[in-house]
C-alpha cells in the first residue's frame, strides 16, 4: 500500500513581511538604498469621521463636477455658503478700499483747486482791489443814501437779468460807487455787462456784441424753411423784442421738431456768422427748453 505524502511549508503573514524585510536593496556601490519619502497616515479620529461620512445615507458615493465625495448634502451646502461669504467679504473689502481712495482723491482735488481759486483772487486783488476774498462787502463803506439807492437800482435790474440775484447785482453797483463813480452810469454799465455775461439768456439784438463761441438765448420761432441739406433737420429765424437771428437745427443734434410760433430758450447754441451777420447752431451740446410746454430737452 503506497502513499503520496505531500510535505506544506506554511509561512505566516508575519513570516513573509520579515523575509521580504531582509531583502535589503542596494545600490551600485553597495550601499543600503534608503526610501526617504515620508509615510503619512490618517489618525484614529479621522479615518472613523470618514467612515461616518462615506457610510450616510445622504453621502455621495463619488465625486462630480457639483458635488464632493463622501460629503452630505448639507455638508456641502455649509461648504459653498462658507466660500461665498469670505468672496463675499473679499469683495466689500476691496470696494471700500476703492470707495476710500477715490474720496480721497475727491477731497484733494476740491482742497487744491480752493488753493488755486484763492490764488487767482489775490493775484487779481493786484489790480482790481475788490477781487480779494478777504475784503469786505463794499455796500458796508456807503453812506445809507448811498445804500439806500444801490438797494433800488439792484432790485430793478434783478427784475431784467435772469439768473443774477439783487445781492450780486447791488455788490457790482456799491464796488463802483465806492470806486467814485457816478451811480446813473454805472447801473448802465453794470447792466450791459451782466446781459451778457457767460450762462446768462442774453438778448438776440446782442448777439454780436458778445465775443465767445456758446451763447444763450430766448425767443419766439418765427418762421421755418426747408433745409437744402440731409444733414440739416430744421432751419428758420427765432426773434425776441431786441431782434431776430438765424438758428440751424442740424440731424445729429437729435433734437425735437420745434413749430412756427412757439417759445423756446435754447442753451449753449454755438454762435456763427452768416452772410455777415450772427447766427445760431443747435449741436449735441446744446439744450432747449420749451415753457409752454414745461420741459427740458438736452
Amino acid at each position: 500500500m503506497s502513499s503520496n505524502n505531500v510535505t506544506t511549508d506554511v509561512v505566516s503573514v508575519d513570516e513573509q513581511a520579515f523575509e521580504k524585510h531582509d531583502e535589503v536593496e542596494v545600490d551600485e556601490d553597495g550601499f543600503e538604498v534608503v526610501d526617504e519619502t515620508p509615510e503619512f497616515r490618517a489618525t484614529v479620529d479621522m479615518e472613523v469621521q470618514a467612515k461616518v461620512d462615506s457610510n450616510h445615507p445622504d453621502a455621495r458615493v463619488e465625486e462630480g463636477p457639483d458635488h464632493l465625495f463622501g460629503k452630505t448634502l448639507e455638508q456641502e451646502e455649509r461648504i459653498e455658503a462658507r466660500e461665498a461669504e469670505l468672496e463675499h467679504i473679499s469683495a466689500q473689502a476691496e470696494l471700500s478700499q476703492q470707495e476710500g481712495r477715490a474720496k480721497r482723491t475727491r477731497d484733494i482735488a476740491a482742497k487744491r483747486s480752493a488753493e488755486r481759486r484763492a490764488a487767482f483772487q489775490k493775484r487779481a486783488a493786484s489790480v482790481d482791489p475788490w477781487a480779494d476774498p478777504e475784503r469786505d462787502d463794499p455796500r458796508a463803506e456807503l453812506t445809507q443814501e448811498q445804500l439806500a439807492a444801490v438797494n433800488k437800482q439792484s432790485m430793478r435790474l434783478a427784475e431784467k437779468l435772469d439768473g443774477w440775484s439783487r445781492a450780486a447785482i447791488g455788490r457790482r453797483l456799491g464796488e463802483a460807487v465806492v470806486g467814485g463813480k457816478d451811480l446813473t452810469s454805472t447801473v448802465v454799465g453794470v447792466f450791459e455787462e451782466l446781459q451778457t455775461a457767460p450762462g446768462t439768456v442774453i438778448p438776440i439784438g446782442k448777439l454780436e456784441d458778445v465775443n465767445r463761441k456758446e451763447v444763450s438765448i430766448e425767443g419766439r420761432v418765427e418762421v421755418l424753411w426747408d433745409a437744402d441739406s440731409p444733414a440739416i433737420a430744421q432751419v428758420g429765424l427765432i426773434a425776441d423784442d431786441s431782434g431776430k437771428t438765424k438758428v440751424t437745427i442740424w440731424e445729429k443734434s437729435d433734437a425735437p421738431w420745434i413749430e412756427e410760433g412757439e417759445q423756446v430758450r435754447i442753451h449753449k447754441a454755438a454762435r456763427n456768422w452768416y452772410e455777415g451777420r450772427v447766427s445760431l447752431a443747435i449741436t449735441g451740446w446744446s439744450t432747449i427748453m420749451f415753457p409752454e410746454r414745461g420741459r427740458w430737452w438736452e
